[in-house]
């Protein structure tokens, strides 16, 4: 995966792609916001970046401005990383058209999940084709029409409640931390969503009458464990 690391700090940089190259990227490191724009221009001879990663503290330019350029010249996914943790500049990045906002100081291991997260989506590698359903044990999720049902009787879904019940059924069995859940199906990380995940968490157990359905992992985050079908 190639990525396009927008960066003032040649140290910080240096450092972070040192990080990144072990676990498989390849990192192209722009120091400016006009630097980063002429790396994003098509270039018939190579691969398109899968990702930009864009500090907002840049030496001539703000960073929310090349956020809005470069939503002007290319689709890549941008994720902004910042020091600038209120509400407002992560709200106003967004609406910029950023695809995830990542708080100073960062743990690698999350930055690389939504690294990997707002690829995916963009690429479209997770999304369903015609006809793609999931079948675990007594549930069924249609996910193109977006339907769920429980031994064939239909159960009304939000749609964040469905996007969460998709991401853990698409991988029965594994855990997914509560950072990555919040990130892929809120695609943000601001503080608070966490209870907003729980109350989700609680509402699909009810709706859905299988407590036993979504396992809280403690003190990582949720997995979800197939149902066993009747016997026959």
């Amino acid at each position: 995966m190639k990525l396009l690391l927008v960066e003032d700090d040649d140290h910080v940089a240096a450092a972070l792609s040192a990080v990144l190259a072990k676990h498989g990227l390849t990192v192209r490191h722009a120091r400016s916001g006009e630097e980063a724009l002429q790396a994003l221009l098509p270039d018939p001879g190579e691969d398109g970046f899968a990702v930009v990663l864009l500090d907002l503290g840049l030496p001539d330019q703000d960073g929310f401005e090349v956020c809005g350029r470069i939503r002007k010249v290319s689709t890549t996914p941008v994720i902004m990383v910042t020091a600038r943790s209120d509400v407002r500049s992560r709200i106003h990045g967004l609406n910029l058209g950023a695809d995830d906002y990542v708080v100073k100081p960062y743990d690698t291991g999350e930055l690389l999940a939504r690294i990997h997260a707002v690829s995916r989506r963009r690429s479209g590698a997770e999304q369903p084709v015609a006809g793609d359903a999931l079948r675990l044990g007594t549930v069924t999720l249609e996910l193109l029409t977006r339907q769920v049902s429980v031994d064939g009787a239909a159960v009304s879904l939000t749609r964040k409640e469905f996007d969460l019940l998709a991401l853990l059924a698409q991988r029965p069995g594994v855990v997914f931390r509560r950072e990555q859940i919040i990130s892929e199906v809120w695609r943000t990380s601001w503080e608070g969503t966490g209870r907003t995940l729980e109350v989700h968490i609680a509402s699909l157990r009810a709706k859905l009458r299988m407590p036993a359905l979504i396992e809280t992992v403690r003190g990582v985050g949720y997995r979800l464990v197939v149902p066993a079908s009747p016997a026959s």
